[in-house]
């Protein structure tokens, strides 16, 4: 986008962080939601997390049509189609406390997860293009992921407060009000959405190459495989740290679920605290610098939790339904986890950015199959949740120190374009 930096798009922007938002408020939602129907349907730990397999295994089926989707009909039809699909699955999910069905609770959280990733699709590369690549198409995302954290807060409390402390009333029933909330969220954006006008470079540039066959493509650069199981190890690390803290908690340390929520919460907030801090330096901090320092630092966070004995209590300050902050008595070894918010926080943006850079005209493709990675956030949590249930909460965590390491080594090494000579204009 050459002429860029001579028009205004301070409304496209906002639009996608609206979009951030909507994101982070639909996928948190399986958070707290995983304990419902554990209780509800007296599941396993593995089973109660299928409702997030099912949100996040929607980003392998949608993936990569949803980026077909953004290269033949660009940014504004592909969000349309996408905010229609996410109130749909949204209403399934009404539905499904009303008929108490598990099975229908998973189909809503399936399609939900439809919409979740032609979001991703849209709002990733679209930032990354309106800030110019680079550091600067960074910070828009860290920026974005910000309004994505405050959603990701806001749901796991809501939902705990809704819930209250009686096991025997946790039901989706009692999660209505939330999903009304994201149900009006989602028809005032499509009203909002259908009214303004979005920059669509990435049709602009691909129309120029239609009817010529391309011998290369997004899979050609070296820098952009590494860069895709880097997101599938990620958002399965995203997840599955407050997920399974979220077992422990109310489960096997007995917490009110209303406290667990609060501390859950806090995650979420520490990652918003992060985003923010990395929207105001990623101009001046390279991608990999910012992501090989948090993913050791998180590393370290996870190995002493994994063996910090689960006795150990804390006093810790946590994000509350009132929006205020007390202090909650928790296990040292959650905190550890907890804290790694911060570290979890900029983790997406450096990955993407690093992922996509030098693609060009390959980009639109390269981010539909981006988010077809994102299925992790369903498949790591769940594989945690096998663990926990033949070992124990705590030895499941080493999947996520595991996936630390390997992202350490695509910051480092991995996320080098070695494949420059490949014409992308």
């Amino acid at each position: 986008m050459k002429n860029q930096s001579k028009k205004n798009y301070a409304l496209p922007i906002a639009m996608m962080f609206a979009l951030f938002f909507m994101i982070a408020f639909v996928t948190g939602l399986q958070n707290p939601f995983a304990v419902i129907v554990k209780s509800q349907f007296h599941a396993s730990n593995f089973l109660s997390q299928l409702g997030n397999f099912a949100n996040f295994i929607a980003y392998a089926c949608m993936g990569i049509p949803a980026g077909i989707m953004l290269e033949k009909i660009g940014y504004k039809k592909t969000s349309l189609t996408a905010v229609f699909v996410g109130f749909v699955g949204v209403g399934i999910t009404f539905l499904s406390g009303t008929l108490g069905s598990f099975s229908v609770y998973l189909l809503g959280a399936l399609i939900s997860g439809f919409s979740m990733c032609m979001l991703n699709v849209v709002v990733n590369p679209m930032l990354n293009t309106l800030g110019g690549g680079g550091n600067k198409g960074n910070q828009l995302i860290q920026f974005g992921g910000s309004c994505n954290s405050i959603a990701a807060t806001i749901a796991p409390v809501l939902i705990g407060y809704l819930m209250g402390s009686n096991e025997s009333m946790r039901t989706i029933a009692k999660a209505n009000p939330a999903l009304f909330i994201a149900m009006g969220i989602f028809a005032m954006v499509f009203i909002v959405l259908a009214s303004m006008d979005i920059p669509e470079p990435n049709v602009a540039i691909n129309n120029k190459d239609i009817g010529k066959k391309d011998p290369y493509s997004h899979f050609s650069f070296r820098h952009y495989i590494f860069g895709v199981v880097a997101i599938f190890v990620y958002v399965g690390i995203e997840v599955g740290i407050p997920n399974i803290a979220n077992l422990f908690m109310t489960n096997k340390a007995n917490m009110d679920p209303t406290i667990a929520g609060s501390v859950v919460g806090t995650y979420w907030f520490l990652m918003l605290i992060g985003r923010l801090i990395g929207g105001f330096t990623a101009g001046k901090i390279s991608s990999k610098a910012m992501l090989g320092t948090v993913s050791s630092f998180l590393f370290i966070l996870v190995v002493c939790a994994i063996f910090t004995p689960v006795t150990s209590m804390f006093d810790m300050p946590v994000f509350q339904s009132d929006i205020s902050f007390g202090i909650a008595k928790v296990p040292l070894c959650i905190m550890l986890l907890i804290v790694g918010g911060l570290c979890t926080s900029v983790m997406w943006g450096s990955i993407y950015n690093l992922a996509v850079e030098g693609l060009g005209k390959y980009t639109a493709k390269a981010s539909g199959f981006f988010m077809v990675m994102v299925c992790g956030g369903g498949i790591l949590p769940a594989f945690q949740g096998y663990l926990a249930d033949v070992f124990s909460y705590m030895t499941s965590y080493w999947v996520i120190a595991a996936g630390l390491a390997y992202i350490f080594f695509f910051a480092m090494f991995g996320s080098k374009n070695v494949n420059k000579d490949i014409v992308t204009e």
